[in-house]
């Protein structure tokens, strides 16, 4: 890569906000002047879109989006998907349908409508989501796999998130992606192909950059994929171990403006 980058890619829990779920007025400054001075910046996240507001309300200029680990490109000035690569319902039906033999206690939710929103097994554990008008239970199984998701989610209970994984992807042998990107035991499944990497090569596509310039940041194992293709990889300090182990670079923690300090060396700005 060369001095200067000429894409921004950034996961935002974990990584660029504090474990308060804020974005610090540092961090904030930092995006908007590069932003500004002509050096596009990309949020990608495994968050759907309907939690994207609460990150844009922390921010001066709404940043486009890679979102559900790939699966969606989003246009925030427009409020228009500009790509989206969802499980068919068959493919849904079928992973659904090998994740029951292999872990009889697995609950599942899935994104609908680009991730705008969500539908669940009644007794799929809720946490952010709860009260939100998007969100709804099934009432059968058939209903869960009966329009496009642009993510499967599967809960077992307490899991150790690096096992659980692995028991997932054992069970799908290939037929979809399964990754995580938190410590409660969360499984997040995808299309086979769709992973950050792939949305972020999509968007850097889009708008002429390649990937040798594309500045990546990450902390989980669901941006291994993203911080593998681009051209420099940097992981904040308090990331996964898979993370860590793959980076070109570590910068401070998310808590302590890792991101942002990174950025003020690169771009010469404070």
């Amino acid at each position: 890569m060369g001095e200067t980058p000429r894409l921004v890619a950034t996961d935002i829990d974990g990584t660029l906000l504090g474990d308060d779920r804020r974005l610090s007025a540092r961090t904030g400054a930092v995006l908007t002047r590069i932003a500004a001075a002509g050096t596009p910046v990309v949020l990608v996240t495994g968050r759907p879109i309907r939690w994207l507001q609460l990150v844009y309300d922390q921010l001066s200029t709404p940043l486009p989006a890679v979102c559900a680990n790939g699966a969606v490109v989003y246009d925030p000035d427009t409020d228009q998907v500009l790509r989206a690569d969802p499980l068919a319902p068959e493919l849904l039906a079928e992973v659904a349908r090998r994740l029951r033999a292999a872990v009889p206690e697995v609950s599942f939710a899935v994104e609908i409508v680009d991730s705008r929103e969500m539908r669940h097994e009644a007794h799929y554990p809720l946490r952010w989501d709860a009260d939100h008008e998007a969100i709804r239970a099934v009432e059968s199984p058939e209903e869960l796999a009966s329009v496009p998701a642009v993510k499967l989610l599967a809960r077992a209970g307490t899991q150790d998130p690096d096992a659980f994984v692995q028991v997932v992807a054992g069970a799908l042998e290939g037929l979809a992606e399964a990754t995580h990107s938190s410590y409660s035991g969360l499984v997040e499944i995808s299309a086979a192909g769709v992973t950050k990497a792939a949305g972020l090569a999509w968007y850097a596509e889009r708008i002429g950059v390649r990937q040798a310039d594309v500045l990546a940041f990450g902390d989980m194992p669901n941006d291994v994929p993203m911080l593998t293709w681009a051209g420099r990889a940097v992981a904040v300090a308090n990331a996964h171990p898979a993370v860590l182990e793959i980076a070109d670079e570590v910068t401070g923690a998310n808590t302590a403006d890792g991101v942002a300090a990174y950025l003020e060396k690169v771009f010469g700005v404070a």
